[in-house]
């Protein structure tokens, strides 16, 4: 007799993003006609870089002649692209093996699957306001108990509060936990941690021999000086963390697809010595996972230098500079903002403490607006929605206007 996983029953809720958009329709059928101006799931828009888009033309013109046709790839990757990405980390002074990088199609389903490599009896901590693949992969992995509705938590996860006190970087936790995610620059909050704040998680992890899975996909956007881009900038890093990363968001890969994690070879835990997680992965992957498209893989490679790295970076500047006015626009009309500087995303706290699905009603129905309510990332977004840089500068022009003219706090 077939049975179902029954963690997938432990889900509280429909994916936040689905949840927007079921809730956006329903809006739209009743308001015919109206535009809506969206800011809420960090899509990118912009077309892709020249340069990357020939490589990925010359790679379709080769598959189409027998003589240079290729079928499956390495299976780490296209060893040009790994060997690419070790140039990329030595800019940040950190030397990587190409042998610790993993090509995948995309830092999400890897985000997801990383977890495979660990025991369900392993204590989790995730930040809270958290990115929803963190939470519901470790669900249904089995790594939690149920849902509490009234805390809005998940019993069995330890939560590492990100807040206005802290700047929305928690600090290490203070019970002894075996895997803890992290992402800087934060999604959903805009937040970057320091080196100091990054060194405090790194020791944490190698005194328990815990594991630190850490999502670096918007890394290109630190324009500040004194952030890391990469957690292998922190001394003892290589040793307790994992790293992932995309080019969806640097490189406008959204719909075509690449990403890589880096497993150090010095990577160790309680039971695992050195080595060991890193060729697990790659029978993981290996079994599971036929490999990244090597179309995207062929662009991938030019975005990583040359003219393909300096348009990547202009894709990066514009996003930015669509943060720089929303985020002046929304203090403007009297809100507290944060992120949006570092960051593609702008962290707006509600006013009069508002919860944040409300507050993504008022913008829907007044301003015809749509942003991320922060409650959908975890119970420390309840006050807050996430507004995303990542739209045509004249659609972010005017979704600003509207907001200014019919919401003022």
């Amino acid at each position: 007799m077939a049975t179902i996983n029954m963690n997938f029953q432990k889900l509280a809720s429909g994916y936040l993003f689905p949840e927007i958009a079921r809730r956006t329709k329903v809006w739209q059928e009743s308001h015919q006609g109206a535009e809506v101006l969206r800011l809420g799931i960090g899509n990118t828009t912009e077309a892709l870089p020249p340069a990357v888009c020939d490589a990925m033309k010359e790679k379709i013109e080769k598959l189409s002649d027998r003589a240079t046709y290729s079928g499956y790839g390495d299976e780490q990757g296209d060893t040009a692209l790994r060997e690419a990405l070790v140039r990329y980390y030595q800019r940040y002074g950190v030397e990587l093996k190409s042998t610790e990088f993993f090509i995948s199609d995309g830092a999400k389903s890897d985000a997801a699957n990383i977890q495979d490599l660990f025991s369900s009896e392993n204590v989790v901590a995730i930040q809270d306001p958290a990115y929803p693949v963190y939470v519901d992969s470790n669900v249904v992995a089995g790594r939690t108990g149920l849902f509490n509705k009234e805390m809005g938590l998940y019993d069995g996860f330890v939560y590492l509060s990100s807040n206005e006190e802290n700047g929305f970087i928690p600090s290490p936790p203070e019970q002894k936990v075996d895997l803890i995610y992290l992402c800087s620059p934060n999604n959903p909050t805009g937040a970057v941690a320091t080196h100091a704040q990054l060194k405090a998680f790194v020791d944490y992890a190698i005194k328990h021999k815990s594991i630190i899975i850490f999502d670096s996909a918007y890394s290109e956007y630190i324009t500040e000086e004194g952030y890391p881009r990469s957690i292998y900038e922190v001394e003892g890093a290589k040793r307790c963390a994992i790293e992932i990363n995309s080019f969806s968001k640097f490189s406008g890969f959204t719909g075509v697809r690449l990403g890589w994690t880096i497993v150090p070879e010095e990577l160790e835990c309680e039971d695992a010595p050195s080595g060991l997680l890193n060729s697990m992965w790659n029978r993981r992957q290996s079994t599971f996972f036929n490999g990244a498209s090597n179309i995207a893989q062929s662009g991938g490679i030019a975005a990583l230098e040359g003219d393909g790295y300096d348009q990547s970076r202009a894709l990066v500047e514009y996003y930015l500079e669509n943060a720089r006015i929303i985020r002046e626009g929304l203090e403007k009309i009297g809100l507290t903002v944060y992120g949006g500087v570092n960051s593609p995303y702008i962290w707006a706290k509600t006013p009069n403490g508002m919860d944040s699905w409300e507050f993504f009603d008022i913008l829907l129905d007044k301003c015809h607006v749509v942003v991320t309510p922060g409650g959908g990332f975890g119970p420390a977004g309840a006050s807050f929605v996430r507004v995303s840089s990542y739209g045509h500068r004249e659609n972010v022009m005017k979704a600003m206007a509207q907001i200014e003219e019919n919401l003022q706090v």
